[in-house]
């Protein structure tokens, strides 16, 4: 299912890439990676963060973000190993619910000064904790009007938003804010805000992508977040499998792992010298046979691993989504390692 392709994007005419997984499958790794892709070759892409966390400053290995935007890299196709000209740049932001409440009632009610005394008395904090729905347009409504935004000279701010979204689990009331603000207004600023936040959402400029480990849980919170995407209207993308681990034997051996194997594998061990040059049964019993029962568990539960994974790909596959996958970097994700994933994610024409 997973495809590779040599220059292009499978999302040309997207701009607004929301990137959603259940927790720890990496997706503000791959939020962070597809916004550097995305930037390769000239473009400006901006990295927003949602949930508070500080996860971009964190991988970056910058301070914390404030609420702005701020360049936090700089990336052209040749920092990724790839072919191409041109050098981009990834800004990033972390939205807080308060300072975009304090923007919004600003913007459409002049409220200036008297926002921020209400903000001193805790009302801010206490409507968005209230009403999670007006919570979700502000979020959201920020990362549209990037999208949407234009500068002077008529030309869009940015080529590209990447959005590192709550989890599977809460993705579709995160974007579905027709719903959420229903209960709270009918008409006026709020109601004509979500309006226009859904107009962006439901467009062929957004994509949804579903963060996943070729594990059961993830996989199969993936086949329920798609589902219920899908069933919400909203535009779903392509699936990201992250953490992906390359398997150690081939088809035939993981068949025949669960087989007595005891023999072969002790010959194997003496053909290599583990019994040294005499190979008499006492050399054997010394230094090869104690080997042999952690080497066959190990065996046995590599394959069992191989077989499972096949299974979720099986999953996945039924899906009928793009599929991307990353490989899990056993000395964990440095900046380096970010710019890997970058390139692999563009290689394989997520960007």
């Amino acid at each position: 299912m997973a495809h590779t392709q040599e220059g292009g994007s499978d999302w040309e005419g997207v701009r607004l890439h929301v990137v959603s997984g259940k927790g720890g499958t990496g997706k503000t790794t791959v939020a962070a990676a597809l916004a550097l892709a995305l930037a390769a070759e000239g473009h400006r892409t901006l990295l927003i963060e949602v949930e508070g966390r500080q996860g971009i400053a964190e991988l970056f290995g910058i301070a914390a973000l404030p609420y702005e935007e701020r360049r936090i890299a700089s990336v052209s196709p040749a920092r990724l190993g790839l072919p191409g000209n041109g050098t981009g740049e990834v800004f990033a932001l972390a939205i807080d619910p308060e300072q975009a409440l304090l923007e919004y009632l600003d913007m459409f009610y002049k409220l200036g000064r008297a926002g921020k005394a209400l903000k001193k008395l805790g009302a801010i904090d206490f409507a968005t904790t209230i009403a999670p729905g007006l919570r979700d347009v502000l979020l959201t409504g920020k990362a549209c009007e990037a999208a949407r935004r234009k500068g002077p000279d008529g030309r869009r701010a940015y080529d590209a938003v990447v959005m590192d979204a709550p989890p599977t689990g809460r993705i579709t009331r995160f974007l579905n804010v027709n719903t959420e603000v229903a209960g709270l207004a009918r008409f006026g600023p709020i109601y004509n805000q979500a309006q226009a936040v859904m107009r962006v959402i439901r467009s062929a400029e957004t994509a949804v992508h579903l963060v996943t480990l070729l594990e059961e849980m993830p996989v199969q919170e993936t086949v329920d977040g798609v589902a219920e995407l899908r069933e919400a209207g909203l535009p779903v993308g392509g699936i990201v499998i992250d953490m992906v681990r390359p398997p150690l034997l081939d088809d035939a051996a993981v068949r025949a792992a669960d087989g007595d194997h005891r023999a072969e594998v002790a010959k194997a061990l003496v053909d290599a010298g583990l019994a040294g040059r005499s190979r008499s049964a006492q050399a054997v019993r010394t230094h090869v046979e104690p080997l042999l029962d952690p080497l066959l568990e190990q065996a046995r539960e590599h394959a069992e691993r191989v077989l499972l994974e096949r299974e979720q790909r099986a999953e996945l596959a039924q899906l009928d989504l793009p599929s991307y996958q990353l490989p899990l970097l056993g000395e964990g994700v440095d900046l380096g390692g970010l710019y890997r994933l970058a390139a692999e994610l563009k290689r394989q024409g997520a960007a």
